[in-house]
């Protein structure tokens, strides 16, 4: 089943339903007025089809031939598809045909056109049985064959498809058939874009020289300036709450980016396929290379760079600390990144935003080291680790559109130009029928930048919005294993993608990236910049056929090539615009739930990393130690997978990011304490210090404070910071004063300089041998004693008197 086409089926289909539900003898009663061709209704005849209504025959294109039309092209159209009875009883006399429509006018057509009702679809062919009976589970596969023209056009003429003129035809293979106790009735559709680059020579023309025999090439009067993204990204894989470390190795959720990276798989084709077509065999001129730059997720580098070094994969997905078993894609890692780096070298290189992440939801956190791993350093990692040197100062936001704060939000992080959807930015200009292909954003300045005027200086420009199409963005989205529809897409141009084949999708996008080369549109700026979604699950043959479609249109001069760093050099509309954000944007983003958790998580690593103090002797740094903690917070915000039937395992993916996070943090923080004594301490007098010892489990030196509470019998003195060694502890001397002989209980924690509590406190029971005001004033008075008894015996001798308490003593 295609699309909508649920809802495009005649009404037979539903009376049949019915008949079936009632049986045999109603099947008769209930039997639709003939039409003369099966199939064919009349303009708005045809009810909608709920999707309680019973499924009977599925039909999918399995491939396309030609799959874009030239002049050299074989002049009939194959198309490969297979019929599937997906019902619960047999379907008999099986017929298709093969019909198209009108060539798409506009760009908003490269979708609508799809939608329309089988009748528009007004150019037919003859039915064709293709089975004479299909049993429930069974298929068949087919070919259908039609000439694009006829040789002597008329009444007479045979079936074809009166394609004379280049343009983008949408097509339609219709199938009825008759299931068990009902009526014959149109069961389903497959539809596809065809583009017709140039139409070849009628071989069967009596006279080829004749005008209607000859092959009609496109006008090349006003070639299309061609620029296209190639992304290469994919979802989180790094284990959450694992610090940065110098020998041990990462841990990876699961292995199944160890299968993408080899020759065979997804991003190993992806790689394989631009190297190719960007080669010297097949890019001769270099228009491709020029015209294509390499947009890649640092996220993804960082990952299969530590895999290249041997990784471990765990054996339950939900245990970070638990069983793990060695990766098997090391080798496949370090040859992917080699394959990569020898491309980045000689082509232009684009970082995305870290992990895909929420670019919105980074804004609306307002943390400046969270901000920075996610805008500003994705381009020192894809240039550390690619050894390119990428563009700067470009933001491309994974939904393809960002709100008001976000483009002041990046505006002032040194983004100058943003690329975004041309329903992202809306002129207010009703003469412009589309967006140019770059737009100032006044509200989006840097900060005290003053009121920008035309010929501003550069810095305090506004921010530039580099915009591509909607459809071919929607159209490519929508190639690959894992279809998605972008958060841009009008609501008019959504539907189930699964219900399409890969290879219809395949050929709407073929046609969506030729449309704009071959129908120059009034007002409209000759400029084409493709972008496919971020994370694309395209194969090798997939992303050879789009890049084949681009090189056609180069070679052909349909197209010029423009490389991005000249897109965006060029100079913006003078008109102001202003961003827009579309409700689904809304829909797709991070939830509230998942930011808040953040936005708590990012300030506890932020008193964590901020605490930590660098060792000169030691190459662990605090910010080589601290990354991957920030890095887990944007994983957790990231876009991937948050589109379509995905959004649960993503979300669930996110809350399991940072419950393990925050256990890891928190087992950082109490892994950073003060030790207890044990029994009970005693000081040696009132004055004597209290000593500690500080532990420090952190493989990175921290910097401590005490935090003491004593009783009022005791005075401390604030030793200030204290700085602990890495893996290691350290006596701490704490000036005290006692004034009682009890025993005195102290409670005692460390903190960071911020006072983010550190392990687990502790009770020191404290004894004094001091006593306190008694043993002073005893003292005192013994001393006075002393001296009173040492004067009155001076006195007697003085006086040449013996001393009274001399008598009775002999001098020996």
């Amino acid at each position: 089943m295609t699309r909508w086409r649920k809802q495009s089926r005649i009404a037979t289909a539903l009376l049949a339903s019915v008949a079936l539900a009632l049986g045999p003898a109603a099947a008769t009663a209930l039997a639709v007025p003939g039409n003369s061709e099966p199939g064919i209704q009349a303009p708005g005849t045809e009810p909608p089809l709920t999707d309680r209504a019973p499924r009977f025959l599925e039909l999918s294109v399995d491939s396309v031939s030609p799959s874009s039309v030239t002049t050299t092209s074989d002049p009939i159209v194959s198309v490969s598809a297979t019929v599937t009875n997906v019902g619960d009883r047999p379907v008999d006399d099986i017929n298709v045909r093969m019909q198209r429509a009108a060539a798409v006018a506009t760009s908003a057509e490269l979708r609508t056109s799809l939608r329309l009702d089988q009748y528009n679809f007004d150019i037919v062919g003859e039915f064709v049985t293709v089975a004479d009976r299909l049993g429930a589970g069974q298929k068949k596969t087919f070919t259908l064959t039609m000439p694009l023209r006829a040789a002597q056009p008329g009444p007479d003429a045979a079936p074809n498809l009166g394609i004379s003129q280049p343009g983008i035809y949408p097509f339609l293979l219709n199938v009825n058939g008759a299931p068990e106790f009902g009526d014959e009735a149109r069961l389903d559709d497959a539809r596809f874009l065809l583009p017709v680059l140039g139409v070849p020579p009628d071989p069967t023309a009596s006279d080829p020289a004749a005008d209607d025999a000859r092959a009609v090439a496109p006008s090349t009067a006003t070639p299309v300036a061609t620029t296209l993204l190639w992304p290469l990204a994919d979802r989180p894989r790094l284990v959450a709450g694992i610090p940065g470390s110098l020998d041990q190795r990462v841990r990876l959720v699961d292995d199944d980016l160890a299968t993408s990276l080899r020759k065979d798989g997804r991003l190993g084709q992806l790689v394989s396929a631009l190297e190719f077509a960007t080669g010297p065999s097949a890019d001769d001129g270099r228009r491709l290379r020029d015209s294509t730059c390499i947009a890649v997720d640092p996220d993804l580098l960082i990952t299969v760079s530590n895999m290249a070094r041997g990784y471990l994969v765990l054996e339950n997905p939900d245990d970070p600390t638990g069983p793990t078993r060695d990766g098997t894609g090391a080798a496949a890692a370090a040859e992917w990144l080699e394959q990569l780096r020898t491309i980045a070298a000689e082509m232009c290189t684009l970082a995305m935003p870290f992990a895909q992440v929420d670019v919105p939801a980074v804004a609306a956190l307002n943390d400046s080291e969270i901000t920075a791993s996610a805008i500003t350093a994705p381009a020192d990692i894809v240039d550390g680790i690619l050894g390119a040197t990428s563009v700067r100062g470009v933001t491309w936001p994974d939904a393809g559109t960002i709100d008001d704060d976000t483009g002041m939000f990046v505006r002032s992080l040194g983004t100058t130009t943003v690329v975004v959807a041309g329903n992202a930015v809306d002129g207010n200009t009703e003469d412009v029928t589309a967006q140019p292909d770059l737009v100032r954003i006044p509200t989006a300045v840097p900060p005290s930048a003053p009121a920008n005027t035309p010929d501003a200086p550069a810095n305090t420009e506004p921010l530039h919005a580099a915009t591509f199409d909607i459809s071919a963005a929607t159209a490519l989205a929508a190639v690959g294993a894992q279809p998605q529809t972008p958060s841009f897409t009008p609501a008019k141009a959504r539907y189930d993608l699964e219900d399409d084949s890969r290879e219809a999708r395949l050929q709407d996008a073929l046609g969506a990236i030729s449309w704009s080369a071959l129908t120059p549109q009034p007002n409209r700026p000759r400029s084409m910049l493709l972008v496919p979604p971020q994370q694309w699950t395209a194969d090798g043959n997939e992303a050879a056929a789009i890049l084949s479609a681009v090189t056609t249109l180069l070679r052909s001069g349909l197209a010029t090539p423009r490389s991005f760093t000249d897109l965006l050099g060029r100079p913006a509309d003078l008109r102001p615009f202003a961003l827009t954000y579309p409700q689904q944007a809304v829909d797709d983003a991070v939830p509230e739930s998942i930011r808040a958790a953040v936005g708590s998580q990012a300030a506890s690593v932020t008193a964590l990393l901020g605490a930590l103090v660098e060792d000169p002797q030691s190459e662990l740094t605090p910010r080589l130690f601290g990354a991957p903690l920030r890095e887990d917070l944007l994983r957790a915000m990231s876009l991937s997978g948050r589109r379509d039937d995905g959004r649960s395992a993503a979300e669930a993916a996110a809350e399991a990011r940072m419950s393990q996070s925050r256990q890891s943090v928190d087992a950082m923080f109490r892994s950073v304490t003060v030790l207890s004594p044990g029994g009970v301490y005693t000081l040696a007098s009132e004055q004597s210090p209290l000593l500690l010892v500080a532990r420090n489990d952190l493989p990175v030196g921290i910097r401590v404070r005490l935090r003491i509470d004593a009783p009022p019998e005791m005075k401390i003195t604030d030793i200030g910071e204290q700085q602990l060694p890495p893996r290691g502890s350290r006596p701490l001397q704490v000036p005290a004063e006692v004034s009682d002989t009890r025993n005195l209980f102290v409670d005692v924690a460390l903190t960071t300089p911020g006072g983010h509590d550190l392990g687990e406190p502790t009770t020191v029971s404290v004894r004094s041998n001091a006593y306190g005001q008694a043993l002073a004033i005893i003292t005192g008075c013994a001393g006075a004693l002393l001296l009173l008894l040492a004067g009155r015996r001076l006195l007697h001798r003085f006086r040449g008197q013996p001393d009274p308490a001399d008598e009775g003593f002999e001098r020996s």
